[in-house]
């Protein structure tokens, strides 16, 4: 998974992206409102993690635009402002939460899980599609109640497909967020994990939409 960090504090800013690896999750750091993406493409990032006060804007204000140009990627606001009207500002504007610092790591891990689970309508840390258990946190998949063997790649792609069932992955994206912070994976080296992938999980689990990419079977 990775993350898009938008905060000016820079000793908060270290502790953070350390926590995150820490978990497993990649990031990106920006720490000015000029510096952060005119849109975020939910293919390059899982969720963003956006203070409010920025040294030259508004966090609420790139909040804003994002959703009105139909920005999906889910948002947590974190932020020392603690007041009523601060919060329902930002869940308004479409934060799918709101944490107040300071604040634990390991509670802003624990609520970026969640909405992430949110986001891929499962209702816990066991993502269930058809036959399939996928356990993120764990790294621990199962079908049929058997344990499966994958490596990390292989259990990295089946998460990326497990995030949507039954909705196309382009090739290219999969490619891009498998490798967020360097150079996509070639498609050919794609195609054999995904090979590999497929007699692990079951041949009618993952399907290949010719031209386009793959979808997890629901």
């Amino acid at each position: 998974m990775h993350i898009l960090l938008i905060e000016d504090d820079l000793d908060l800013g270290r502790a953070l992206q350390s926590a995150l690896r820490v978990e497993g999750l990649s990031s990106e750091w920006r720490r000015r409102a000029l510096d952060a993406p005119q849109a975020v493409d939910a293919g390059a990032f899982d969720c963003v993690l956006l203070d409010l006060a920025l040294p030259d804007g508004s966090g609420l204000d790139l909040l804003l635009r994002w959703r009105r140009d139909g920005m999906q990627v889910p948002v947590i606001i974190i932020t020392a402002r603690s007041a009523v009207a601060d919060r329902l500002a930002g869940l308004d504007g479409g934060a799918d939460d709101f944490v107040v610092k300071p604040f634990a790591t390991e509670e802003l891990v624990a609520r970026i899980r969640a909405v992430l689970r949110r986001a891929a309508h499962q209702a816990s840390e066991r993502w269930t599609v058809g036959a399939l258990v996928v356990e993120p946190r764990s790294r621990r998949v199962t079908r049929d109640g058997v344990p499966l063997a994958l490596s990390p790649r292989e259990f990295q792609i089946l998460l990326e497909l497990a995030r949507e069932p039954g909705a196309v992955l382009a090739k290219g994206q999969l490619a891009q967020r498998l490798a967020p912070l360097g150079e996509a994976m070639d498609f050919s080296a794609l195609e054999v994990h995904i090979s590999n992938l497929r007699r692990k999980v079951g041949a009618d689990a993952i399907q290949t939409v010719r031209g386009v990419g793959y979808l997890l079977v629901p």
